[in-house]
């Protein structure tokens, strides 16, 4: 039961990073080909039109390393990981970096909330659109629980692995 409630929650999460990294691709292609074609095209000078560029671009990179995160697919080494045959080794392989990300992750939560609410309390926008510094700031913090998120549940289902082969062994 509490399976499905999480497969079902993890797919919608998973639905919505997609699509809002969907948009955000969207906008920064948008915005740069008519930066392009105003600037070279018609002689147009728009200002800000780049820190609003910059704006969705780094939602885009924090959406899309969450995304990595949620499917497994982010940069790793798995030398080791390929060398080891045992299979109750793997998963405590699996869980050793499950739990290192995890705590990494976790610091980098508690950096990317120091940011954040230092942007909160000291206020600073772009010098051309105005646009709030806390605004992109806010997508490292999604990205930083998003992936601490990901990281707890390799390492819970790493040890739940573990625990129902050493079962099996009985």
């Amino acid at each position: 039961m509490i399976i499905k409630v999480f497969s079902g929650l993890d797919k919608s999460v998973g639905w919505l990073l997609e699509a809002a990294a969907f948009v955000a691709s969207m906008l920064v292609v948008g915005l740069m080909l008519f930066l392009v074609l105003a600037r070279y095209v018609f002689g147009w000078s728009v200002v800000g039109l780049l820190e609003l560029i910059m704006l969705f671009g780094m939602w885009l990179y924090m959406l899309g390393g969450t995304i990595a995160c949620r499917r497994n697919e982010h940069l790793k080494v798995d030398f080791i990981e390929l060398k080891i045959t045992d299979q109750r080794l793997q998963l405590m392989h699996k869980a050793l970096i499950a739990l290192i990300s995890f705590l990494i992750c976790l610091f980098f939560v508690v950096l990317a909330y120091r940011m954040l609410a230092w942007g909160v309390r000291r206020p600073q926008s772009t010098p051309g659109m105005g646009i709030p510094l806390w605004l992109p700031q806010a997508s490292i913090m999604l990205a930083a629980v998003g992936c601490s998120c990901y990281s707890l549940r390799d390492l819970i289902g790493s040890l739940i692995g573990i625990k129902q082969l050493g079962k099996e062994e009985l």
